[in-house]
């Protein structure tokens, strides 16, 4: 067991054939129900409806005074909802999906998520510009277009989409249902948690479910977009390879000197030489005595000559021919010329 896990971290030797999600008929209701509840949600608090007052009740009811023994834990549990944190863990762990898959899918739709969250979230929110609760002025306020950017809940809207990312590039449909339901889990308990610490109002964070939801339902339309970039960066990505690999100089090749070959004779030395000198002489080869297969070794292979390790010395004296219209250096005919340049010699 502990072999087949560290076997299923390991990379794949090809890509696997993932089918990516369509949009079927089924998701186009969903978005649609989903769109059709975050359009009513932003209507009742522009109108200061029903849904308002509940936001007062709750922040009125204070539930961090409440159950004030809560408050040490959900501090740490509502950084799963903030975008530094979240993205990082995220993506490390798609990060890893993609080297093993030999595919940057993941990483892209990951990317394309957090995009359109920042476009669409960060829109409302400064289009509304409502306040918050800590910082509202006027009881069963709505608090819209004051300069504030807490509707929707972007703890919120990140937690769903960052956690349901994982769910939606799961390639199983047994994982696919395990992490529906913590990214869930996680979604829901961030959005609560900004409730019960008085960070932001009820409708907030049912806003931002609505947002984050539909970014994940949305997502099937931006497929074709994102294999277009992934095909556009592989495609990058070779032809930078090859233009490295041509300005790589080739390494010359080594240049090998060959070995010398000691002869047995330059071992031997004048042991050896005497040695084919008896031999030629009884016309036996050398070292055949006693063995009766010797000398026919030696005739197929006759004993080299013996080579002296100095060359002779040249002789002595002019190797020059004599000349026939030149007199010999000591001859007496005709007197001793005298030197230039001195008095001649009685």
């Amino acid at each position: 067991m502990r072999t087949d896990i560290f076997a299923r971290l390991d990379r794949e030797p090809e890509p696997p054939k993932i089918e990516t999600p369509r949009m079927s008929r089924h998701r186009i209701a969903l978005f649609g129900g989903t769109l059709a509840f975050y359009l009513a949600i932003v209507v009742a608090v522009l109108v200061s409806s029903w849904l308002v007052a509940l936001d007062w009740k709750v922040m009125l009811f204070r539930p961090y005074q409440q159950w004030p023994e809560l408050h040490a834990f959900l501090d740490y549990y509502v950084v799963l909802g903030q975008r530094g944190p979240t993205a990082v863990m995220v993506a490390s762990w798609l990060g890893w999906r993609s080297w093993r898959q030999h595919t940057l899918r993941p990483l892209l739709t990951l990317g394309a998520s957090l995009l359109l969250l920042n476009l669409s979230v960060g829109a409302v929110k400064l289009g509304l510009g409502r306040l918050g609760p800590h910082y509202a002025t006027q009881i069963g306020s709505a608090e819209l277009f004051a300069g504030g950017d807490i509707f929707p809940s972007g703890h919120t809207a990140n937690a769903v989409v960052t956690w349901g990312i994982l769910a939606y590039l799961a390639t199983t449909p047994r994982a696919r249902r395990y992490l529906s339901a913590v990214s869930a889990f996680v979604s829901l308990g961030v959005g609560l948690t900004t409730v019960y610490i008085g960070t932001h109002w009820l409708s907030d964070v049912l806003l931002g479910w609505a947002a984050g939801l539909l970014i994940l339902l949305a997502l099937p339309w931006f497929e074709p977009l994102i294999t277009r970039t992934e095909v556009w960066i592989l495609s990058v990505r070779e032809q930078w390879r090859n233009r490295r690999g041509l300005r790589e100089p080739v390494p010359p090749a080594p240049v090998t000197t060959p070995e010398p070959v000691l002869l047995p004779q330059a071992l031997g030395g004048g042991a050896a030489a005497e040695g084919v000198q008896e031999a030629a002489s009884t016309g036996q080869a050398p070292g055949a005595t006693g063995h009766p297969g010797a000398a026919t070794r030696a005739r197929a292979h006759p004993a080299h000559p013996v080579r002296p390790e100095r060359t002779p010395p040249a002789p002595a004296g002019s190797r020059r021919p004599p000349h026939a219209d030149r007199s010999p250096r000591n001859s007496s005919a005709g007197p001793s010329r005298p030197v230039a340049g001195g008095p001649v010699a009685p």
